[in-house]
Order: structure tokens, then C-alpha cells, then sequence
């Protein structure tokens, strides 16, 4: 008889946890944190160069501030009265396609131009002309260039990651700017979106990527708000930081009276 749950992950064998075939209790010292997502991830032990691009791709990602959806949520939720979890998964339910999703959508972009040997040119006008947003390009705060996606680009050249993906992705970003006018530059969702890929991972980890990366941020943001800030201290000033713009007060008709 099949039986309704099957994966290839992890198993018991007595009191034993196995991970992909290797024993947990061996893991445990030997690997490194980012060593055993790739190997939980992709289901074989990384080496030297793959272990240091997981490294610094999780820490590229580890925070961004106090202003992102993500963290906005943890703490607003946190400060409500919640516990450390709730206010984490407050945060990482605000992931969505603007904030850290874009990194899905964009190892799809990446995988798919490259294997679809298009010119950069046509896709980029093809995107354009139907007013479709290029995933992992474009930054509110950057708009020369993302320091995070340079220094993630530099190291992949380093560790042989720059291949096909990478030129692709940066192609693109030229492009962008030659047809639009104006520079959108490669986020570091795309820079990420590039290498994973030039790794081997499939698009549809992305979001993954960036919700093991900045989980410990949210946690961070979340533990400070629960010790160092009273409860319910994220209130709007509604004078302040709001404006109504409905319709102004008025009467309840006679009609709807019942007091």
C-alpha cells in the first residue's frame, strides 16, 4: 500500500534523525549553518566555493532597516501583545511581490531568458512595451548602483559563480537604462536571483532564499521590541501620520433611526 506522505529530506531510523542520507548528530560541528541548508536545499554536501557564496548570500539579506514591510509587521504585531513567533510570522507573511518575492520571480525571469537564448534586447522591449515590471531590477533608496548586489557580484567572479545568469542579469540592467531613459539598477534580489541560479537551484526556492536570510533579522527586531519598548507603542498619531480623505461627517437619515 503507498503510503500518503513521502520525502526524500529526512528520516528516523530508531532514535536517529538523518538529513538527506547523512546523519544528523554528524552534522552537528562539522557544518556550517549555510553548509546545511545547501545540503538540505539541494540534497548533497556543498564544497569550499559553494559553502562561501551561501555564506554571503544569507548575509546579504540579514536586514535592511527598521522601514521595510517585513519588519514594520513583526513589530506592530509584537507590539500589540503578541509573542516573539506571532511577530515573526507577521514579518515574513508580509514577504509579497514587492519585498523579498520579487526574488522568486526574478530567478524565473533569469532562468527563462537564458534558456529561451532570446536577445536581451527583444525581452527587454518585449517587458517595456507591455508595461510588465522587470523582477529584481529597480531600488527605492539606490539608483546608481545596489552595493549589496556589487559586492555579491564581486564575490561570485571570485568563486566562479559569474557565468551565463550573471551577464544575462547585467545585460539587462544596461538595457533597461539604453531603452527606458533611465536606470533601474539589479537589486540584490535579482543579484541573488542570478547566482542561485548560476548554482542550480530551481525559481521556485527563491523565496526561500530570502526568508532563511532575514529571519534572524526580523527575530532581532521582534526580541527588541518585546524588551525595549512598551506595548501597543506602535500607534499611529492620527494628526500627525494620517490623512482622512472620505467623506466629511454627516447625519444618519431619519429613516435608519431607531433611538
Amino acid at each position: 500500500m503507498e503510503k500518503k506522505w513521502r520525502t526524500a529530506i529526512t528520516q528516523h531510523i530508531g532514535h536517529e534523525t538523518y538529513i538527506r542520507g547523512y546523519r544528523l548528530l554528524d552534522l552537528v560541528g562539522n557544518l556550517t549553518f549555510a553548509q546545511a541548508i545547501y545540503l538540505i536545499l539541494k540534497g548533497e554536501l556543498p564544497n569550499e566555493k559553494e559553502s562561501k557564496m551561501m555564506e554571503a548570500i544569507f548575509v546579504s539579506v540579514i536586514d535592511h532597516g527598521i522601514a521595510p514591510p517585513s519588519a514594520i509587521a513583526a513589530r506592530a504585531v509584537a507590539s500589540g501583545g503578541n509573542s516573539l513567533n506571532v511577530g515573526v510570522a507577521a514579518g515574513v507573511l508580509a514577504f509579497g511581490s514587492a519585498h523579498g518575492g520579487a526574488l522568486e520571480d526574478a530567478m524565473r525571469f533569469i532562468q527563462e531568458g537564458v534558456a529561451s537564448q532570446k536577445p536581451v534586447q527583444d525581452i527587454v522591449k518585449e517587458y517595456l512595451e507591455s508595461k510588465k515590471p522587470i523582477p529584481g531590477y529597480g531600488h527605492r533608496y539606490y539608483k546608481d548602483f545596489d552595493p549589496r548586489t556589487k559586492r555579491l557580484m564581486d564575490i561570485a567572479k571570485e568563486l566562479g559563480f559569474y557565468d551565463k545568469h550573471c551577464q544575462f542579469a547585467q545585460e539587462v540592467e544596461e538595457e533597461i537604462a539604453r531603452q527606458k531613459g533611465k536606470r533601474l539598477v539589479l537589486n540584490v534580489d535579482g543579484a541573488i536571483a542570478a547566482v542561485v541560479s548560476e548554482m542550480g537551484f530551481d525559481w521556485r526556492l527563491g523565496k526561500g532564499f530570502f526568508i532563511i536570510g532575514r529571519v534572524p533579522g526580523l527575530v532581532a527586531h521582534v526580541y527588541e521590541e518585546l524588551t525595549m519598548e512598551k506595548p501597543f507603542s506602535k500607534r499611529l498619531d492620527e494628526e500627525k501620520e494620517t490623512e482622512y480623505i472620505g467623506v466629511p461627517p454627516r447625519e444618519l437619515p431619519p429613516e435608519f433611526r431607531k433611538l
